[in-house]
């Protein structure tokens, strides 16, 4: 889905800032047309946020079910005769959308924007009323999956397998868009280390396409095109680089004869991604992942977008001397790509395949037992999501050159034998979508080299690995032997490049120990560096991404004490020890080797 942006032919208008908002607690709010009239009450509700963490109130906070949205919304009146849409960066987990008292629209996934058109129901120049029903439940052929069930005294509970808070609510911006009823729908971007730029462009037939490439740092035209279809070269290109950036526009223009239909500015950059037996080369050169596994959370907010509390988080990647991060376990906002791809940040862009597991449990996670492969848990209608997941996940990132690797999944079950009938169809639609870079998927702790089903599948190696934490807990002697031992195996049967995408322990800030204590912040240090001595004994091992970057929320559990603990920066971004050591341990690293960011250089 292309991004909404302003152009010559396009206006895009931001619905930001207070909504009413009304909690369906019976959830029988469609049924009685609450969408119909105003809102009961006089609650306000703040977008892009998380409803969860706003309301002192619990029965808001723990609601299972509909959650009401409602504003008013003037047209522009210069927009008579276009094309009218409401976008919506997301709604966690599904949504149905009206335009005055007609349903417009409805979309299941909580982390992918959305458009509903709603041309033949509003009037330029007049106010319509948009309400939106958000509904947070997860069922098991949901990506990610839950299941609800009801206590005896009649409440609702949600319950799902991933080890993050099932925040919910209208998490990014909503968008008032105008286009021109013919216009560009979607390009499809690819380039060589030549400069050689390769456009595929959707638009209606009858209209002439031209072709502009624009360098963004100097507005310069380096290259022209005609056709929906076709190539153009570069002379002398600026290569996108790891951390640095460099990034081009491709500029479209529809015509019918000599008038212009509709523009439409792309942005991508000049690049390369491929795998060479155990390395991964970018523009050809081997490339070594440092950085982390990260949550889009913070405090108040949840899951929503917030630029500030965005320029932050990057700004502590490159005093850290991160290069890389995982979207764990979902896709991260527009704006989060926007700024990885400016700034040179590369990305193993997921999906929200997370709890695909039924091994999981102990407190942590709650399985409700049985296979994962059956039709009472993981089944025809949850592979049917996982692939609409796929292809709208690329069809929104296909053209990011911050986007080396596709993670269709973090920690499914692939020990069991029906894992490899689950996942073959969604490796060959993953690389059918793009076929210009690697797929992977995350490995789980239990599904060793001898033991997982599918990893042949995929061409990279993702491995989740917590030796030392929740095995071999406080013996980093015996941890450090059997890591090393099941890495040598990996790279024995598979020969294929190893990135470390997890590896943590949970530490609490300011707690300390003269021993090796779990939880305390030397612990968090010395179990780091005895993954580091592993990591650096295999040349196939391309990348360490710690689990977490920060501190985030979780269910309520035993082994949760206000959600994980595994950051190297508290929830509120303040550094334990571990931030330190990885600062160390990542600055001293050769960055042109690296891709690091020069925190200087600005």
């Amino acid at each position: 889905m292309l991004t909404a942006i302003d152009t010559p032919t396009r206006e895009v208008r931001s619905l930001d800032g207070l909504w009413r908002f009304a909690v369906d607690h019976d959830n029988d709010g469609v049924e009685r047309r609450l969408f119909a009239d105003t809102l009961p009450g006089t609650r306000e509700v703040a977008v892009p946020a998380s409803v969860n963490d706003l309301f002192a109130d619990e029965n808001v906070r723990n609601h299972v079910g509909y959650w009401f949205y409602q504003r008013t919304v003037r047209v522009p009146r210069g927009w008579d005769g276009e094309q009218i849409l409401v976008r919506f960066g997301s709604a966690t987990h599904h949504a149905i959308v009206w335009a005055g008292d007609v349903e417009v629209g409805r979309h299941s996934g909580g982390y992918l924007p959305f458009e509903v058109d709603v041309t033949d129901h509003v009037t330029a120049g007049e106010e319509f009323r948009l309400t939106v029903a958000v509904d947070n439940r997860l069922d098991k052929t949901c990506i990610p999956p839950g299941w609800v069930t009801q206590t005896p005294d009649g409440r609702r509970q949600q319950h799902y397998l991933h080890d993050f808070y099932n925040y919910t609510g209208l998490h990014r911006s909503v968008e008032l868009v105008a286009r021109p009823r013919r216009h560009v729908e979607d390009v499809t971007v690819t380039t060589e280390l030549d400069g050689t730029v390769t456009w595929d462009v959707t638009a209606p037939e009858g209209l002439t396409v031209s072709i502009a490439v624009v360098d963004k740092q100097t507005g310069e035209t380096v290259a022209r095109g005609e056709g929906a279809r076709g190539s153009a070269t570069i002379d002398n290109p600026t290569l996108w680089t790891p951390g640095v950036g460099g990034m081009y526009d491709l500029e479209i223009t529809l015509r019918d004869d000599a008038a212009v239909v509709d523009v439409y500015l792309q942005p991508f950059g000049v690049r390369t991604v491929r795998v060479d037996g155990h390395r991964l080369l970018i523009n050809d050169k081997p490339f070594y992942f440092t950085g982390f596994g990260m949550h889009e959370d913070h405090e108040t907010l949840g899951k929503g977008h917030s630029d500030a509390h965005m320029i932050q988080d990057f700004e502590l990647l490159s005093w850290i001397g991160a290069n890389s991060l995982r979207t764990s376990h979902y896709p991260y906002s527009e704006q989060i790509m926007d700024y990885c791809d400016a700034h040179g940040i590369v990305v193993i862009d997921e999906t929200p395949a997370v709890g695909l597991n039924w091994m999981m449990s102990g407190g942590i996670l709650d399985s409700d037992g049985g296979t994962t492969y059956s039709a009472e848990n993981v089944n025809d209608k949850t592979q049917a999501s996982h692939a609409r997941e796929i292809r709208e996940l690329i069809a929104r990132d296909k053209n990011r050159p911050s986007v080396v690797i596709w993670s269709i999944a973090n920690e499914p079950d692939s020990v069991d034998p029906e894992a490899r009938t689950y996942f073959e169809p969604l490796v060959e639609l993953a690389r059918e979508c793009d076929p210009t870079r690697p797929v992977g998927f995350v490995n789980v702790m239990m599904a060793p080299h001898d033991k997982c089903v599918i990893s042949d599948l995929f061409d990279v190696i993702m491995l989740n690995r917590y030796y030392g934490w929740y095995f071999q807990s406080g013996d980093l002697t015996s941890a450090e032997a059997l890591f090393t031992e099941e890495l040598q195996g990996w790279v024995d049967r598979y020969g294929k490049p190893i990135i470390i995408t997890e590896y943590g322990a949970d530490t609490v800030a300011g707690l300390h120990s003269i021993y090796h204590q779990p939880f305390t912040e030397d612990y968090q240090v010395e179990y780091l560096a005895m993954n580091s001595r592993v990591f650096d004994s295999f040349d196939a091992v391309i990348g360490e991404q710690m689990w977490n970057f920060a501190d985030f929320q979780t269910k309520y559990g035993f082994a949760r004490v206000d959600g994980n603990k595994k950051g190297a920066f508290t929830r509120d971004r303040r550094p334990k020890a571990a931030a330190r050591y990885l600062r160390d341990r990542w600055l001293g690293m050769d960055s042109a080797a690296y891709g690091r960011r020069d925190p200087l250089a600005d």
